[in-house]
């Protein structure tokens, strides 16, 4: 069966929940925020925190994301936004030591890939990646940057690879541009209107 992408929207929220609730705690909600939420917050407690505000960005149109379905079941996912959406990223060190962007050009983020695990192996990173740099051209388009994990441990963490990979990146035309502390690699590509 060959798969389709839709946008994550308050139409295909529930879509989304259901394949988040198999990710676990996180919801594609940890750069969405400028800071952690609290630590004394239980799993359970962060988990329904971070179900709601992403319902909650989802509905103001600030959480974008791009689904890749079988059938009528989403398998797989790829979060982007603009910085603002995703500031998160400002924070660390490595990022803030490569500087500033020149100019005023938009800038779009790519933070994370989850494929269920019935559905890896197949591609469906690469199509929601496709996907979701589609809809950034539709949007205007801009600079996107990506993240992805080079460290040799990668293969023994699998959640590593929810930044993707630079090969990944790199058969798209992104460019690596500095790295990010021991393991990351910060990586841009220019997409016009």
């Amino acid at each position: 069966m060959a798969y389709t992408t839709r946008e994550l929207s308050v139409r295909t929220l529930p879509d989304f929940e259901s394949l988040a609730v198999k990710q676990g705690q996180c919801w594609c909600m940890f750069y969405q925020r400028p800071k952690p939420i609290g630590r004394e917050l239980s799993s359970e407690e962060r988990r329904k925190v971070n179900r709601k505000d992403k319902a909650l960005l989802v509905r103001q149109g600030r959480s974008h994301a791009v689904l890749v379905y079988e059938g009528k079941t989403a398998v797989g996912w790829c979060q982007y936004g603009t910085q603002d959406e995703l500031p998160r990223i400002d924070a660390k060190l490595g990022y803030r030591k490569v500087g500033p962007l020149p100019g005023s050009t938009k800038l779009w983020r790519i933070t994370c890939f989850f494929v269920d695990r019935h559905h890896r192996g197949r591609g469906l990173a690469k199509i929601a990646l496709n996907a979701a740099l589609e809809s950034i051209k539709k949007r205007g388009g801009g600079i996107v940057e990506a993240y992805p994990v080079v460290s040799s441990k990668m293969s023994a963490v699998p959640e590593w690879r929810w930044f993707g990979t630079p090969s990944m990146f790199r058969n798209e035309g992104f460019e690596e541009v500095a790295p990010l502390g021991a393991s990351g690699v910060l990586m841009r590509k220019t997409i016009g209107p």
